[in-house]
């Protein structure tokens, strides 16, 4: 537990790890001379091959599909984070008092994971290929990790009543029908639009300038929203800090 415990106190450094890694692959350096195309490319020429479509339809569906997973991820993460608060969602230990029951708590036991999966998954189609490759499977299998980590911990702590929840609701897959789950909790909009400045900024930019195929241009828009993200994190512990 205690390496669990490190892990998830540092999981959002491992996250920026993973994705500079994505973005950056090492073991490429020596091969890409600066340049040896996206996931995106790839991806939608070897769509063209195999559908006998042009290249041009091929893109606009796989941007299509990128552009449907970070608008899930967002949705999931703006959803979850109204539930569970962005203080829990933020804190660097993890939180045995209570678990979340409500909102898409009711569908998915991890709905704040799946939506950062999904974000990732949009995210990656900027990457080389083969970093974009390392970057998800290391990103399911760190998430895979911090689940079973922080389910073991609840169950310990919760015990029978977390028991029943996990046996009720699904842990990835959501459920197409709610859970009926008695819980108290209320959303709080405005808070987790905040908190999830960063899925949302740039999956509004993607939207806008996805369509031009630049990858240069998205990769600046993630990095300057991952930046407002932090001002706006500052400002919410400042904020909190003076409220209490």
């Amino acid at each position: 537990m205690k390496v669990a415990a490190l892990l998830f106190r540092f999981r959002v450094l491992v996250f920026v790890l993973l994705y500079v890694l994505g973005f950056f692959p090492p073991w490429e350096w020596g091969v890409r001379n600066g340049n040896n195309g996206t996931l995106w490319l790839a991806s939608s020429t070897l769509f063209a091959r195999s559908a006998w479509t042009s290249l041009a339809a091929a893109t606009v569906a796989v941007t299509a599909v990128a552009l449907v997973c970070l608008v899930m991820g967002t949705i999931l993460r703006v959803w979850g984070t109204a539930y569970l608060g962005h203080g829990v969602m933020r804190d660097t230990a993890m939180q045995g008092g209570r678990f979340v029951a409500a909102g898409p708590y009711r569908y998915v036991r991890n709905p704040l994971y799946l939506g950062a999966w999904l974000l990732a998954c949009g995210a990656s189609i900027l990457m080389p290929p083969g970093g974009a490759g390392f970057f998800l499977i290391a990103f399911v299998l760190f998430v895979l990790f911090l689940i079973s980590s922080e389910e073991r911990f609840l169950s310990i702590k919760l015990g029978d009543a977390y028991e029943q929840y996990r046996r009720r609701v699904p842990r990835l897959l959501p459920h197409r029908r709610a859970v009926a789950v008695t819980s108290a909790e209320r959303p709080k909009w405005v808070q987790a639009a905040l908190a999830e400045t960063h899925p949302i900024a740039f999956t509004v930019c993607f939207a806008i300038f996805a369509w031009r195929y630049n990858a240069r241009v998205l990769i600046q828009c993630l990095l300057i929203c991952y930046g407002l993200s932090l001002v706006v994190r500052a400002f919410m512990t400042h904020t909190a800090k003076i409220s209490g």
